[in-house]
């Protein structure tokens, strides 16, 4: 395989690789034992990685676009500014991976486990993310416009400044979540757990929270101009300088 250091390969196990700028599109890795190595930048689009062991790898930059992960363990690897747009992650784990700037829009990690993780400004739109584990990871700044979070963890996680226009949350547990300045216009929170959360300056345009639990929940000068708040709990909530124009409950 062109542009490959090192391959070392197990007469009785899968292989194991170490490579830096490697050439390996569409190669065939299932189950490869992968860990700490350097693959900064590398080709690996079409790559099959399910299964592969990956934890504390380095893959900054590394081309994984439409790559076949799923059940891989990726347990503290740095894929920070990795493209992975349609990669399948489903079943992956992911507790710990830095994931700062990388680009998942369409990326399938449903049942994820991702507690902890940097997503810090990741681009997510339209992922698949559907009972997700993200408790009290980092998604400052991160685009999540469309992605479907239905059933997701979120409990805790830092969201401020994120982009979640239009996003699927129904049934997420978002209790305690940090969401300063989140824009969630149009967004499908139906009977989600934001109780206790943090959504000052939300923008909610639109929003869908019918039977949300909003409890206890700091909505000061959050924009809720039409959203449909049909059986929305919202005892306790703060709600100084809230705009409610238009906003329904039928």
């Amino acid at each position: 395989m062109k542009g490959v250091g090192m391959i070392k390969r197990h007469p009785i196990s899968n292989a194991v690789i170490y490579c830096t700028q490697g050439e390996l599109r569409h190669a065939h890795l299932e189950g490869a034992h992968l860990e700490g190595a350097h693959l900064e930048g590398a080709h690996l689009e079409g790559a099959h990685l399910k299964w592969a062991h990956l934890k504390g790898a380095h893959l900054i930059g590394a081309h994984l676009i439409g790559a076949h992960l799923e059940y891989v363990n990726l347990e503290g690897a740095d894929l920070e500014r990795a493209d992975l747009k349609g990669a399948n992650l489903k079943g992956a784990i992911l507790i710990g991976v830095g994931l700062e700037g990388a680009h998942l829009i369409g990326a399938h990690l449903e049942y994820v486990n991702l507690e902890g993780a940097d997503l810090k400004g990741a681009n997510l739109k339209g992922a698949i993310l559907i009972g997700v584990g993200l408790e009290g990871a980092h998604l400052e700044g991160a685009h999540l416009e469309g992605a479907i979070l239905i059933g997701a963890n979120l409990k805790g996680t830092h969201l401020e400044g994120a982009n979640l226009k239009g996003a699927h949350l129904k049934y997420a547990n978002l209790e305690g979540a940090h969401l300063e300045y989140v824009n969630l216009e149009g967004a499908h929170l139906e009977r989600a757990d934001l109780k206790e959360a943090n959504l000052k300056g939300a923008i909610l345009i639109g929003a869908h929270l019918e039977g949300t639990h909003l409890e206890g929940t700091d909505l000061e000068g959050a924009d809720l101009k039409y959203a449909n708040l049909k059986g929305a709990h919202l005892e306790g909530a703060i709600l100084i300088g809230v705009g409610l124009e238009g906003a329904h409950n039928d």
